[in-house]
C-alpha cells in the first residue's frame, strides 16, 4: 500500500510517500481502509520532534496521523467479523498509522459510520469535534450570550460558532482576511470580523452598543486574544484552549475581581476522562447535520505540502488527507 513515512524528525519535507507493507490486525483489531485521514496541529509537532507532555514521541521510521474513516475489510483473531464490510470511524489514540491507505485499529474505539456522513466529516468529528464538544460542556452556553470566537474559521472555532448559532446566542466570529470571514458569516455569525482591521475591537463596540460580549472561546492568545479578553463585559466567562498566536492570555487576579469574570483552562485531564462520551457527542452533532465541518482536503502523496499549510495558517478549518 501507498503511505507517508517520517524517517527523522524535522521540517515538513520529512514526510515522504512510500510503499509500505499492509499492516495485519492483531487481536481484537480490525483493518481499515482509509477513506480519509485526520491532519492535526500536534501532529506537525510530532513531525518536527517538538512534541512534549502526554504525546509519546514515536520510533522511527513512523506512519503520522491518529484519525482515520473508512471501511471495514478484515479483522483480526477474537474480532467480531460482522465488521467487515461497515463504514467506521475511529481515533487511534497514541498509536499512530493513519496517513496510509489502509491502517489498524482497535474494536473497542470504532464507530459506525451512517454513509450519508462524508469520511472527511467524520474524522473532523472524531478529533476536532470531540475537544470542542469539551469546551462546549464547560461553556453552559445559552440563548441569552454573546459569544465571541477567536480564530473562527478554524477547525474548532468553526463548530463554535455553529452551537453559538444552535443555541440562539449572538455569535461573533474573529478571522484572517475576507475569504475567512466570508466563511464564518456563512456559518451563521451575525458579525465576522477581519482581526487584521487595527480598528476591529472599535468597530465591534459600536455595532453591539449597549450589548456587552458574555463568552470568549479563544484558542489564540496573543494579541487577538488579549483584545478579545478584554472586550469581556461584566460577569463575562474565558475558556482558553490554545495560544497560536504567540502566548496566553495575560490577566490577574484584579482583573476577574474588579470585572466579576471567570476564566478557565478548557482541554486536558478535562477533556481526556471523557474521550468516549465527547466523540460520540460531535458524531451525533455531525450525522444529525447540525454541525458542518469546514475542510481543507490534499491528497494522502501531498502530506507534507498539508503540514507546511497548517503551520503557515493557510488552510480553513480541519485539514484531511485523501487516499
Amino acid at each position: 500500500m501507498k503511505a507517508i513515512r517520517l524517517h527523522a524528525f524535522g521540517p515538513a519535507e520529512n514526510l515522504t510517500y512510500e510503499d509500505v507493507p499492509d499492516p495485519t490486525p492483531g487481536s481484537g483489531m480490525v483493518l481499515v481502509e482509509v477513506e480519509a485521514a485526520g491532519v492535526h496541529l500536534v501532529d506537525t509537532m510530532i513531525r518536527a520532534g517538538t512534541a512534549g507532555g502526554p504525546i509519546p514521541v514515536p520510533e522511527l521510521p513512523t506512519i503520522p496521523g491518529r484519525e482515520v474513516a473508512g471501511r471495514v475489510s478484515a479483522v483480526g483473531p477474537d474480532a467480531d467479523p460482522t465488521w467487515i464490510g461497515k463504514r467506521v470511524v475511529v481515533h487511534l489514540g497514541m498509536v499512530p498509522g493513519g496517513y496510509a491507505e489502509r491502517a489498524v485499529a482497535k474494536v473497542e474505539s470504532l464507530y459506525e459510520l451512517a454513509d450519508h456522513v462524508d469520511a472527511a466529516q467524520a474524522v473532523a468529528a472524531i478529533g476536532t469535534g470531540r475537544t470542542t464538544a469539551g469546551i462546549l460542556r464547560q461553556a453552559h452556553l445559552t440563548a441569552d450570550d454573546v459569544v465571541l470566537v477567536t480564530a473562527a474559521a478554524g477547525g474548532i472555532g468553526s463548530y463554535l460558532i455553529q452551537a453559538a448559532r444552535n443555541a440562539g446566542a449572538i455569535a461573533i466570529g474573529l478571522a484572517g482576511g475576507p475569504a475567512k470571514v466570508e466563511t464564518v458569516r456563512s456559518l451563521g455569525a451575525q458579525y465576522a470580523i477581519d482581526y487584521r482591521d487595527p480598528e476591529w475591537t472599535s468597530r465591534l463596540k459600536s455595532a453591539l452598543g449597549d450589548r456587552e460580549i458574555t463568552l470568549l472561546f479563544d484558542g489564540v492568545g496573543g494579541t487577538n486574544g488579549q483584545q478579545a479578553f478584554d472586550l469581556l463585559g461584566t460577569g463575562g466567562r474565558a475558556l482558553m484552549f490554545g495560544w497560536s498566536g504567540g502566548g496566553p492570555i495575560e490577566f490577574t487576579h484584579e482583573d476577574l475581581m474588579s470585572r466579576g469574570l471567570t476564566a478557565a483552562w478548557a482541554i486536558g485531564p478535562k477533556l481526556t476522562r471523557h474521550l468516549r462520551a465527547l466523540e460520540s457527542a460531535a458524531l451525533e452533532e455531525t450525522t444529525t447535520g447540525r454541525w458542518k465541518a469546514q475542510t481543507t482536503t490534499f491528497p494522502l502523496a501531498e502530506a507534507a505540502t498539508a503540514h507546511q499549510a497548517l503551520e503557515t495558517r493557510n488552510t480553513t478549518g480541519k485539514v484531511v488527507l485523501i487516499p
